[in-house]
């Protein structure tokens, strides 16, 4: 079974999406890096507080209509 207390700390992320997100998204991503890729993917990465707000940027993902390929947590 997880911790669940280490979720509710910030941690980093990086979020893969199908399609093209350009920087000046960032703000709107709360800040996170946004990175293009091959393949029409973008790569969002930063720190994220805790899983209510991971919650809310997959929420503004799919709000755009971005199909979500993959998210990892950097493990400490």
């Amino acid at each position: 079974m997880t911790n669940r207390r280490q979720f509710d700390e910030p941690a980093i992320y990086h979020i893969r999406v199908k399609g093209r997100v350009g920087r000046k998204w960032s703000d709107w991503f709360d800040g996170l890096t946004i990175a293009a890729q091959a393949d029409e993917e973008t790569l969002l990465t930063g720190s994220v507080a805790d899983q209510a707000a991971l919650h809310g940027l997959l929420r503004k993902i799919g709000d755009l209509g971005l199909p979500l390929l993959s998210v990892k947590r950097e493990e400490e």
